[in-house]
């Protein structure tokens, strides 16, 4: 439950059905997408990243686009200011969140790469949803009415601990981060959920094999979901 990442750097990623989707193009031609993969993570060289890096592959060889917002390297600043609260007038977005924004308002879906730390996502990646998915973007809306702008759009997650999955299941802490980073944070915006994908066990030091089989993962629940 502290800061989780696997010590070596993992394997790079090879989309192996990436012929099956290229495959299935030829029956049928969904509309291309376009992915925001957003992650944090302070080390560039952690088990986070790779999963990010693992999405972001895989989904490229399905033939989407991908958005890649690495918040520590981006140096995000995930402060919520007062000037940035609904009040009697609509906030105008400050400028780092109106770039956000900007990257990602052709996104079609969102995906949430982030450890577990004390059972709770980074403060980065919160305070980057409580700024840039905030008034105006994700809802908007008068007085006590809060009305969706993310209609249609998806939410897939993907998830870590130093802790074993059963023991992240079995306290609760699971289903408390799907129910309030996965259902609720996308009833909200008007998304609709696809999976959350947890990975338990994730310490220093891991096997290459283990990340490798994690990754694999991975790249098999973007084939599910994206598969073209």
């Amino acid at each position: 439950m502290g800061r989780l990442e696997a010590a070596q750097s993992p394997p790079p990623l090879i989309c192996r059905k990436a012929r099956t989707c290229r495959a299935a193009q030829i029956e049928y031609r969904r509309p291309s997408l376009k992915h925001a993969v957003i992650f944090a993570h302070p080390r560039a060289r952690s088990f986070t990243a790779a999963v990010a890096e693992a999405y972001a592959g895989a989904v490229r060889a399905c033939g989407d686009m991908v958005e890649v917002r690495d918040l520590y390297r981006i140096g995000f600043d995930p402060c919520l200011r007062a000037e940035e609260i609904p009040g009697e007038a609509d906030p105008a977005p400050a400028p780092d969140v109106a770039a956000e924004r900007e990257r990602l308002k052709d996104c079609g879906v969102f995906a949430l790469v982030y450890p577990f730390w004390l059972n709770a996502p980074p403060a980065m990646l919160k305070g980057y949803l409580d700024r840039v998915f905030g008034f105006g973007f994700a809802f908007g809306g008068e007085g006590h009415s809060f009305n969706p702008l993310l209609g249609g759009r998806k939410l897939i997650s993907f998830t870590s601990s130093g802790a074993p999955t059963q023991w992240v299941e079995q306290t609760g802490a699971l289903a408390a981060e799907q129910t309030l980073f996965d259902r609720y944070f996308a009833a909200l915006c008007g998304m609709t959920t696809l999976a959350h994908v947890h990975f338990g066990g994730v310490v220093n030091g891991a096997s290459p094999s283990f990340v490798k089989a994690r990754l694999g993962d991975v790249e098999r629940t973007v084939i599910k979901h994206f598969g073209r």
